[in-house]
């Protein structure tokens, strides 16, 4: 039976469409077929994050026109062939798909694919609405600031409403040593405010900027970053992998280190 999951956040910016992409791909790298559906119309990033813009010839919008079938408008991943994305339309608005065209949509995808993903966009008007519409699981992104938690708690109540239960959390851009000397929210702050299961922490890392530009997703690195490791776990924790989160700490310094500062300064 096929997963319906949609990630989510209520604020723009938190990495969304950057999990959405990392998630996907490590999913199909565990051999999983998976579909990614962009629904955030007219402001699509979807293919850029994955690095298939240029291979977009139909988008979710001809399919429900009827001017192509779904399966013309599918792009499959060369590098990970299990991977297909349905884009969005970028020259349409927001309020030209439907919740229930969304929910006709993806009732095609069911059972062809392991996983749907649907990255839905900012804020929780009619694009959140119809990205939601037939999930029956959700990730919230969030990043650990208070604007951002407070808007992920809101979109947690407007999930739970539209009967979507069962809701993981994913902290982005934490950094130690921020939280060590308490200039940011801790992964455990951000839990009391929002009371959902942790799915993953990622930490602050600028490799995600360089794969974001290349369109090559960290999980496809052959060395792959902090933050691609993290997204290695979530999916493999997504799969009923009982996986130890990344030590955030700040690494402590040694006494023969502290002598030397005080020594040489």
């Amino acid at each position: 039976m096929s997963r319906i999951i949609v990630v989510t956040s209520g604020k723009g910016g938190v990495g969304k469409t950057t999990t959405t992409a990392n998630l996907g791909m490590a999913l199909a790298k565990r051999g999983r077929n998976v579909a990614v559906v962009d629904a955030d119309f007219g402001l699509r990033n979807l293919d850029l994050l994955l690095g298939l813009e240029n291979r977009i010839v139909y988008t979710a919008v001809e399919v429900l026109a009827g001017q192509c079938r779904l399966e013309q408008a599918l792009v499959k991943d060369k590098r990970q062939p299990k991977l297909s994305l349905l884009p969005a339309a970028q020259n349409r608005m927001k309020d030209v798909v439907t919740a229930d065209q969304m929910k006709q949509i993806v009732a095609q995808l069911v059972g062809k694919y392991d996983y749907i993903v649907i990255d839905s966009p900012a804020g929780i008007e009619m694009g959140f609405q119809n990205a939601i519409a037939a999930a029956t699981e959700a990730i919230i992104v969030t990043t650990p600031e208070i604007a951002a938690v407070r808007d992920a708690d809101r979109v947690v109540g407007l999930l739970e409403a539209n009967g979507v239960k069962k809701i993981n959390l994913i902290v982005n851009r934490i950094k130690p040593a921020m939280v060590e000397a308490n200039d940011m929210m801790s992964v455990e702050d951000v839990q009391e405010i929002l009371a959902v299961s942790l799915l993953g922490v990622i930490p602050d890392d600028e490799r995600v900027i360089v794969s974001t530009n290349r369109g090559e997703p960290l999980v496809l690195a052959d060395q792959p970053s902090v933050a691609g490791v993290a997204f290695d776990n979530i999916a493999r924790r997504l799969e009923g992998e009982k996986v130890d989160f990344l030590d955030m700490r700040v690494p402590q310094e040694n006494f023969f280190s502290r002598l030397r500062k005080r020594i040489f300064g």
